[in-house]
């Protein structure tokens, strides 16, 4: 009799985790799976400026869609520090539209960074947050004027008189 619950319990069991794998969408209604609100859709959320010489182009661009089936209105963009300048679309991009964030990185800084921008819109919950990568290599510079070297029309500043 024992051994006759145990079979009965693990073929519930079996039968309960089959049941609930089920896939149907009969119960789901069709309006369900449509998209509502803005929707923005990013290319990538890292922009990865790889190993780049010091004060090399700044700018690198970074494409969105709007998947959604309102308007998505980017309300503010902001880098984790003043060396890196997120620039947005300040007008509605409209559902099915591409547009283009820039990113700004002050390439002047040596060294390897990691950044970060945080894009606040009206798509509502989380805020996205983009990666900024990259690694700036410090550039020897030419000199553009030449050091200055003692002549007969400068004064002699070691000499004393």
């Amino acid at each position: 009799m024992k051994k006759f619950f145990i079979s009965l319990v693990m073929v519930l069991a079996v039968i309960s985790i089959a049941v609930a794998q089920d896939n149907s969408t009969d119960l789901i209604p069709e309006a369900e799976d449509k998209v509502q609100g803005p929707v923005m859709q990013l290319d990538t959320l890292v922009v990865d400026y790889g190993t780049i010489d010091q004060h090399s182009e700044p700018l690198r661009t970074l494409d969105f869609t709007n998947v959604g089936d309102e308007p998505l209105v980017i309300t503010n963009a902001r880098g984790s520090c003043g060396c890196t300048v997120p620039t947005w679309p300040k007008e509605p991009v409209m559902p099915g539209e591409t547009s283009t964030l820039e990113v700004r990185y002050a390439t002047n800084r040596v060294g390897p960074f990691t950044k970060t921008i945080t894009l606040t819109t009206n798509e509502g919950g989380d805020n996205k947050v983009i990666k900024v990568t990259g690694k700036v290599l410090k550039v020897e510079e030419e000199e553009s004027v030449p050091e200055a070297q003692p002549s007969m029309l400068s004064p002699n500043n070691d000499k004393k008189q």
